[in-house]
């Protein structure tokens, strides 16, 4: 059985949408859809609290700290980590729960955008390739529980980069699947900047990430580089 968890921070347009398409496919194998709000000021945890689904203020805002609490309080053998703007294929249930059967431990899936942007289908592309640099929060992340536990889970320090760092620990010992179906994901980060200033932020980010830069320090880069819609 599954438990999904979603952080979130200002995600009224996306959040019910995604929980009614959780919900539409849960197979019936979805113990609960966990909802970690990072202290939104719009009407995200209104939503969620009437679509529901369980949902909690965190106790620290931050991804990782975020995603870390609603594993603490999950009940299924699978952790299912899902973005507010990532929406995982119909057969997500079955996806994983086949991947786990097989011997997996932790897995994802490949993304495409919600654009016709041909620069945008290149990155997609990419996501089927087994690379670190090719991975990333918005193709989900699937784990069983006992594996996260073991693994301290994700670090709660960290700002950002926090897949970064669970996967490579994770996968010194677990084996990893890439599962051959696309997450949609949006495209509102690029169609406020534009592709090579997004890319380029991503890859900057990503050598401070393996030289050891502080994560404040990381933060701040990314943030001075690219127009968020949510900053």
């Amino acid at each position: 059985m599954l438990s999904i968890i979603i952080p979130t921070y200002n995600e009224a347009d996306t959040i019910i949408g995604l929980v009614t398409h959780l919900q539409e496919n849960a197979q019936g194998k979805v113990n609960e859809i966990i909802v970690v709000d990072g202290h939104s000021t719009d009407n995200t945890l209104t939503l969620v609290k009437q679509s529901g689904v369980k949902a909690i203020v965190a106790k620290e805002k931050g991804r990782a700290a975020q995603m870390n609490e609603g594993a603490s309080i999950a009940t299924g053998e699978i952790l299912y980590f899902v973005h507010a703007d990532s929406f995982p294929p119909a057969s997500f249930v079955s996806d994983i729960l086949d991947a786990v059967n097989k011997g997996y431990h932790l897995g994802c899936y490949r993304f495409k955008f919600r654009s016709n942007k041909l620069l945008l289908k290149f990155n997609s592309y990419c996501t089927r390739f087994d690379r670190l640099m090719c991975r990333g929060g918005d193709q989900t992340l699937f784990v069983k529980k006992e594996v996260f536990e073991e693994l301290n889970g994700y670090k709660n320090d960290y700002l950002i980069m926090e897949e970064y760092d669970f996967l490579i620990r994770a996968r010194k010992k677990y084996m990893f699947k890439i599962i051959p179906k696309d997450v949609l994901v949006s495209a509102r980060k690029y169609d406020n900047n534009n592709y090579f200033r997004v890319n380029f932020a991503n890859f900057v980010v990503f050598m401070m990430f393996y030289a050891g830069v502080a994560q404040p320090k990381m933060v701040k880069t990314y943030k001075t580089l690219i127009n968020h819609p949510k900053a």
